[in-house]
C-alpha cells in the first residue's frame, strides 16, 4: 500500500471539507453540523461510531486481525473571531471564525478514515477515531476519557496540530516539551470605595490590583529557574465606576503558562501567597480562583521516533523540521499523559502566498498542502505503530 499515493488521489476531496468546515464554524460544545457532517461521512465509509457530549464521535475501524489499538484525535470548535480574510470560503458565521486550524484537522482525519478504511484488510488491529469538541475551552478532552472510558482502550495516541510557525511542506515531530501546561485565574479585590478627592478614607482596589500585577512578575523573574520557565499575564483588569471614585473593589484576569512538573505544582500557592500578602500590605483582601486548564503536553520519545520513520519513508528527511516548543496550550494533553503518544506540528505556513497569519488571528488561514501531508501522516503512523 502507498499512504502517500491516497493521500494525494483523495487530497481535493480533503480540502473541499476543509473550506466548508470554514465557512460554516461553530464554537466549543456547540459542534453540531459539524458533527453532523463526520457522522454522515462515517456512515458513507461503514465506520461504527458513538457520540459523547452531544457533538464527539468516535469511529472505529477494525483491521484484519487483533492486535493493539491507536488513537487519532482531530478538534473541532472555532473561536469568536471576525473574520478578515477575502475567500471563497470566508465564514458565514459572522464573528466565528476557524482561526486555528481546527477545520483542516477534522478534514484530514475524515481522509485519513477513508484512506484506512481502503486499506483495512492489510493490518491488524484497531483504529480510533476522535473529533473532539471544545479543545479551545480546554473541557473537549476531559469529556471524551470521563464519559466515554477510551483510555482505557487505546495503547497510544496521536494527534496533529497545523501550525503557522512551520513552512509547508515540513512536520516538526520532537520528543519531549511541545505544548505549555495552561491554567486560568481570577483573582478579585477588595477595598473601599471613597470620594476621589480624599483617598484616605477609602482603600483604592486599582492601586491594589496594579501591585499585583507587578508582584506576579517576581514569580517569574526570581522564582522560577530560567531553564525551566513560566509565563503569567493578566490580560483583564476590571476596576472602578466613575473617574472620580476610588475604586471598592476589581477583578483580574489571566493565564499562567509552565511545561516543568514542578514549576505547574507550585502555581496555585505562588499565586494566593502573592495576591493576598499584596493586598494586605494596603489593608485590602484578595480571593484566587484558579482553573487547572491542561497540563503540559510532552512527546513519547518511541512515539516520535515512528513518527520520524512514517514521515521519512513517504517525505524524506528533508519534510522533517525543528521547532521550539510553544507556551500555547492543549488539552490533548490529558491523553499524553495518560498513554504514549505525540502531537505533530504539521506546516502550513507560505510567505510567498501571504499565508502567515498567527493563530487566533482574523487573517489566520493556511496553505492547503499541509493537509495532503496531515492526512497520509494520520495514516501512516497509524499503520506503523500497529504493526510494530
Amino acid at each position: 500500500m502507498n499512504i502517500k499515493n491516497l493521500a494525494v488521489k483523495y487530497h481535493d476531496e480533503v480540502v473541499k471539507n476543509r473550506r466548508h468546515f470554514h465557512m460554516y464554524p461553530e464554537l466549543s460544545f456547540q459542534e453540531f453540523e459539524t458533527s453532523k457532517f463526520v457522522q454522515n461521512y462515517l456512515d458513507d465509509l461503514g465506520i461504527e461510531y458513538e457520540i459523547f457530549h452531544g457533538t464527539g464521535v468516535i469511529g472505529t475501524i477494525k483491521g484484519k486481525g487483533p492486535g493493539k489499538t491507536v488513537l487519532l484525535r482531530a478538534d473541532m470548535d472555532a473561536l469568536e473571531v471576525y473574520e478578515k480574510n477575502e475567500v471563497e470560503y470566508r465564514s458565514c458565521n459572522e464573528g466565528v471564525m476557524h482561526a486555528c486550524g481546527h477545520d483542516g484537522h477534522t478534514s484530514m482525519l475524515l481522509g485519513a478514515a477513508k484512506i484506512l478504511t481502503e486499506v483495512k484488510d492489510e493490518f491488524n488491529g484497531t483504529v480510533k477515531l476522535l473529533f473532539q469538541p471544545a479543545e479551545e475551552i480546554a473541557e473537549g478532552a476531559k469529556a471524551a476519557i470521563n464519559e466515554t472510558g477510551i483510555i482505557n482502550e487505546i495503547d497510544a495516541c496521536f494527534g496533529i496540530h497545523l501550525w503557522s510557525g512551520v513552512e509547508a511542506g515540513k512536520v516538526s515531530i520532537e520528543e519531549g516539551p511541545r505544548m505549555a501546561a495552561a491554567d486560568l485565574f481570577e483573582i478579585k479585590v477588595t477595598g473601599e470605595s471613597c470620594h476621589a478627592s480624599m483617598p484616605q478614607e477609602g482603600i483604592d482596589a486599582t492601586v491594589v490590583a496594579s501591585s499585583i500585577i507587578m508582584n506576579l512578575q517576581s514569580l517569574v523573574s526570581r522564582e522560577t529557574s530560567p531553564n525551566e520557565g513560566l509565563v503569567i499575564t493578566v490580560g483583564k483588569l476590571t476596576s472602578g465606576t466613575r473617574f472620580n471614585i476610588v475604586s471598592g473593589s476589581a477583578l483580574l484576569e489571566g493565564t499562567s503558562r509552565s511545561f516543568h512538573p514542578d514549576v505547574w505544582a507550585k502555581i496555585p500557592e505562588q499565586l494566593e501567597r502573592v495576591a493576598k500578602g499584596t493586598a494586605a500590605t494596603y489593608g485590602a483582601t484578595a480571593e484566587v480562583k484558579i482553573n487547572r486548564a491542561t497540563p503540559a503536553l510532552w512527546n513519547d520519545p518511541d512515539i516520535s521516533a515512528i513518527l520520524h520513520e512514517s514521515m521519512t519513508k513517504m517525505y524524506g528527511e528533508g519534510a522533517i523540521a525543528k521547532y521550539e516548543k510553544t507556551t500555547g496550550g492543549e488539552d490533548f494533553a490529558y491523553f499524553t499523559q495518560e498513554v504514549p503518544g505525540a502531537l505533530a506540528f504539521v506546516g502550513i505556513r507560505n510567505d510567498v502566498k501571504g499565508i502567515n497569519a498567527s493563530h487566533h488571528n482574523e487573517c489566520f488561514d493556511m496553505d492547503e498542502k499541509g493537509l495532503e501531508i496531515g492526512t497520509a501522516l494520520y495514516a501512516q503512523f497509524a499503520l506503523d505503530y500497529l504493526a510494530k
